[in-house]
């Protein structure tokens, strides 16, 4: 069994100083969310073994911000930096995917951007939770959080399709079922 679990970067300020994409921070509301997306992952294992981070700023911050977010609940997970993953199609994802075969997680998170992501979620979704693959099925959001179940033994055997959706959260959705 493994399982993979997406999360796209948190919510950035329209234009980096810099003027380059790759260079835009994450606002107030991302750093929140972010904090937050990453506290639920630390209360609801299995934990990453592994997390693969597009170079994009927003994405590394979001990640360094989840990971201070759960990290007094977890061990620090194999963390890499890869500029592959940003821009990605599903079908780059998915290599990216496969390539962690070598180091073996149980658990694989991958922090990037849309529309590769949400495309990516979809592509996987073969099967699950009907309720988040059909708010999937309209984005994947700012810190939304994308976790799919593969009866698979080796990464490289995960492909479109054969992915269970086990859970669809996002913070709109933490805070619609906490009640705020």
């Amino acid at each position: 069994m493994r399982r993979l679990m997406l999360l796209r970067h948190a919510k950035t300020e329209h234009d980096a100083p810099s003027g380059r994409d790759l260079d835009r921070r994450l606002d107030h509301r991302g750093r929140s969310d972010a904090a937050e997306i990453g506290g639920w992952i630390g209360r609801h294992p299995p934990f990453p073994d592994s997390v693969l981070v597009s170079n994009a700023v927003r994405a590394h911050q979001t990640w360094d911000i989840a990971w201070e977010a759960m990290k007094k609940l977890r061990p620090k997970p194999q963390v890499e930096i890869l500029p592959e993953l940003y821009g990605a199609d599903p079908s780059q994802l998915l290599q990216t995917i496969h390539e962690a075969s070598a180091a073996d997680p149980k658990v694989l998170l991958l922090v990037g951007h849309n529309p590769g992501m949400h495309e990516l979620a979809l592509a996987l979704a073969g099967s699950g939770d009907a309720a988040g693959r059909k708010a999937l099925a309209d984005n994947l959001p700012t810190s939304g959080l994308a976790v799919f179940d593969f009866a698979r033994d080796d990464w490289a055997d995960v492909a479109f399709r054969r992915g269970r959706l086990a859970l669809f959260v996002t913070p709109k959705l933490l805070k619609q079922t906490s009640g705020e």
